[in-house]
């Protein structure tokens, strides 16, 4: 499989991201530039964490105006698959590829720490291969946060299963005090309708290597490649 990571001014997860899919899963890997307007054939694109554009006005706001977004939008229309974490998932809102938005943690205070999230569908490549109710480890890097949806929006997506993951605790249960930054119904990631656009606000990445103590987040990336292997 060939993967292509979008690099924004103020990306600090690229590298992250290109060493995970390219060292640890042993897959394709093309960083794109934000100016570029081709993908290179990728089959799956890759919004990564960081600070696009030093997340003036709002966070994703200026990214999703970058010349290779509308390459992005376009290879989702067609029905190609793109990830989107955290800052990625902000950007992905912001070009509307996903419903609802992520606004600042109640806290109006930076979060950088582990939270445990769990699957609420097996109904998603980016879910395929994680039981659903089982608690995933995974760090959490971000001060807008607090995933927003209108009413009807939010009912579409429960409606819809594509609610991705809830912040939970250790045991998987979905609490109050399991939730780090205020979101709706502690949702963590959502998809599209067309499931092939998927956001989340945890970093997956940073919890694919042994050497750090965490490879729940491994989990999540070989559902994906062992899912669009068998497509392909």
């Amino acid at each position: 499989m060939k993967f292509g990571v979008v690099v924004f001014p103020g990306s600090n997860c690229d590298h992250d991201m290109i060493y995970v899919l390219k060292k640890k899963l042993g897959q394709e890997v093309v960083a794109l530039w934000h100016k570029e307007k081709d993908l290179q054939d990728v089959d799956f694109v890759v919004l990564p964490g960081g600070f696009s554009y030093g997340d003036y006005l709002r966070s994703g706001a200026i990214a999703r105006f970058s010349p290779i977004m509308d390459e992005v939008i376009r290879f989702a229309e067609r029905g190609g698959h793109v990830l989107g974490i955290c800052n990625g998932f902000q950007i992905l809102c912001e070009a509307h590829l996903l419903p609802g938005a992520l606004l600042h943690n109640p806290s109006h205070r930076f979060i950088c720490s582990n939270a445990y999230i769990r699957s609420e569908t097996t109904h998603s490549l980016v879910t395929a291969s994680v039981e659903p109710g089982k608690a995933l480890k995974i760090p959490i890097a971000h001060g807008e946060g607090r995933f927003y949806a209108g009413e009807d929006a939010l009912k579409s997506l429960n409606d819809s299963q594509q609610v991705l993951f809830r912040y939970c605790d250790a045991e998987g249960n979905v609490t109050d005090g399991a939730n780090p930054n205020g979101s709706l119904e502690n949702i963590a990631g959502i998809c599209n309708t067309g499931r092939n656009v998927f956001g989340m606000m945890p970093h997956p990445e940073r919890a694919c290597d042994d050497e750090l103590g965490n490879e729940d987040g491994r989990q999540i990336f070989e559902g994906i490649i062992n899912a669009l292997c068998i497509n392909h």
